[in-house]
């Protein structure tokens, strides 16, 4: 599916799906050529001006040896897939980058949190 104005929902496949392959050190024609597309195909859907078909975000699954939902939760806006998403990169890290990041994340949160206001 092809879209002339991507949609804030095919922006986000499109960025998962461009974080996946980065994640898998691949090229956009290394994947093309591993799915038989044409390199720009590649760069449609990470730009989201072209929709995947749930086939072909399985096949990008695959190609990057992640789960389908990976690629969707990554995607999603929802708090729990966002959850999702972190424990995933998280999950990646050692145990000392774990902490540090989780510290970090902590003072961060607490500066975006609206301050409470005195009546």
């Amino acid at each position: 599916m092809s879209t002339d104005n991507p949609t804030p929902l095919s922006r986000s496949i499109g960025k998962a799906i461009a974080n996946r392959r980065a994640i898998a050190n691949l090229t956009q024609e290394q994947v093309a050529e591993r799915l038989g597309i044409g390199q720009e195909a590649i760069s449609r859907m990470e730009r989201g001006v072209a929709i995947p078909t749930v086939a072909r975000l399985a096949e990008l699954a695959d190609v990057y040896k992640c789960n389908l939902d990976q690629l969707l939760t990554e995607a999603s806006d929802r708090e729990d897939d966002q959850a999702k998403a972190i424990l995933t990169i998280v999950g990646r890290l050692s145990n000392a980058d774990r902490l540090l990041l989780i510290e970090w994340l902590k003072v961060f949160a607490n500066r975006l949190l609206p301050s409470p206001t005195s009546t």
